[in-house]
């Protein structure tokens, strides 16, 4: 849950860094949401193998009543994330495309399947191995855990984003950066009560 100005977004952009051309827009909760995940998964599981350590559905597509972006983020541990000749590969063949390399954060790695390049729905592959991304990815499943068993956090967590969604964004990421003090508040309870 990195915050990133301009320059670390554009060095951070594998190919062309494209603004983001249309508004953030919410949606209520769709219970087909975890059905696309798994099909997701299990195609996931089908190009990697034992490669993939781990998978999880994150975001807030994976929380029952949160209302969200229709993109299905997903947490995928590998042995190396920085060993991208591991998976990189299997996964564009899968039909996904490598769209984030962050080798100083965790060595995050951000592969997308997008609707308008054919998909069936939009995705946000997260990749992290458990050694360099330690952190990170117990903070992603603790937010993840904390807001489907915390209604009152849940609806304070969605009211920030329906009224972020009344802005202009010129990346998404400035989105997901203008959330990132109540992340961090309602992470603070679910990691230290």
């Amino acid at each position: 849950m990195a915050t990133l100005d301009d320059d670390d977004i554009a060095a951070a952009t594998v190919g062309d860094l494209r603004p983001y051309a249309a508004g953030v827009v919410l949606e209520e909760y769709n219970p087909a949401w975890p059905d696309w995940y798994a099909e997701e998964e299990a195609a996931i599981r089908a190009a990697l193998g034992d490669v993939a350590l781990r998978i999880e559905h994150t975001g807030s597509t994976s929380v029952p009543g949160l209302a969200a972006k229709a993109v299905i983020d997903i947490l995928l541990l590998v042995p190396d994330a920085a060993a991208e000749v591991a998976y990189l590969s299997a996964l564009e063949a899968a039909g996904y495309e490598l769209r984030i390399r962050q080798p100083d954060w965790y060595q995050h790695r951000c592969f997308v399947r997008r609707v308008d390049s054919g998909a069936r729905w939009n995705v946000n592959l997260h990749v992290l191995s458990p050694e360099s991304g330690g952190p990170e990815i117990e903070r992603i499943l603790a937010f993840r855990d904390w807001l489907r068993t915390h209604e009152d956090d849940r609806a304070y967590y969605e009211r920030t984003k329906r009224e972020l969604t009344q802005r202009e964004w010129k990346f998404v990421q400035h989105y997901a950066n203008a959330k990132s003090g109540v992340v961090e508040e309602i992470l603070g309870r679910a990691l230290f009560g």
